[in-house]
């Protein structure tokens, strides 16, 4: 008798554990991202009928007609603090013009010269198809904080990545808030802001560009990060799933619609 007791308490608390790992389970997989849910993840982007001066002035009239995107995804731990990174971004018959507004805390940045470890610095990051489809290849432009950029170019296969010339570069105009020494880092919170425009005459010379009107489509991400801060942190818009910090992975880039 108390051999059958002792089976069917231990049955009993079996079947227990496999339902509550079932309903767990369940619930992580309705929860987790897929990148079907990057669908979900559209912007969309007005044109301008003047050029907008690039001065990083976040309250302008023109950025305070326009919606932004926030950054509230993340991947590895979730970091605290927790940065508050917004974007906006509008075009014209030649530009495309983003700003970022980064509500931030130990700030570091280090690069001087274009093309280099940006990513380590804190860092704002616009990653783009220019086009519908990512097989055409895609842009990563990344900027710390003292506006300075890194930008590289990748096609199908990974034979088939560079960087952007210096003198191409040169033909971005970005501006930075922060007057502030950030060798050494900046501990106490702190709101930076980046602006910056790019010819689309210039893209085209690495890969084809649908330029931008209304009904026209681009895939997109914007990330913020800090890899070699006193607390780094990888925040995306469009979510990304993978076991370790990556933005290279066009597959979950959201959507632009040029209107």
């Amino acid at each position: 008798m108390k051999i059958r007791q002792n089976a069917s308490i231990y049955l009993f608390y079996t079947v227990a554990a496999v339902l509550i790992f079932s309903l767990s389970a369940s619930q992580w997989f309705t929860t987790s991202p897929s990148k079907d849910d990057n669908k979900k993840y559209v912007y969309k982007i007005n044109p301008v009928a003047q050029p907008i001066t690039i001065n990083a002035d976040w309250n302008k009239k023109i950025w305070n007609d326009t919606e932004s995107v926030r950054l509230i995804n993340y991947m590895g731990d979730k970091p605290t603090p927790f940065p508050e990174v917004q974007v906006k971004v509008r075009y014209d018959d030649k530009n495309i013009y983003v700003i970022f507004k980064v509500n931030d805390r130990y700030v570091r940045a280090v690069a001087k010269e274009n093309n280099g470890k940006v990513w380590e610095d804190s860092c704002v990051e616009f990653f783009f198809a220019p086009g519908p489809d990512i097989e055409r290849g895609y842009f990563n432009v990344e900027t710390n904080c003292k506006g300075i950029i890194l930008m590289n170019f990748s096609k199908k296969g990974s034979d088939k990545r560079g960087s952007i010339s210096s003198e191409d570069i040169s033909k971005i105009t970005i501006a930075h808030s922060l007057s502030k020494n950030t060798e050494t880092e900046i501990m106490e919170p702190v709101t930076w802001t980046l602006e910056y425009k790019i010819p689309f005459s210039m893209l085209a010379k690495y890969i084809k560009v649908e330029k931008p009107g209304k009904g026209i489509n681009w895939r997109a991400n914007f990330y913020k990060c800090g890899d070699e801060t006193s607390h780094p942190h990888w925040l995306t818009w469009a979510p990304i799933i993978n076991p370790t910090p990556n933005f290279h992975l066009p597959e979950y880039f959201g959507w632009l619609e040029f209107q």
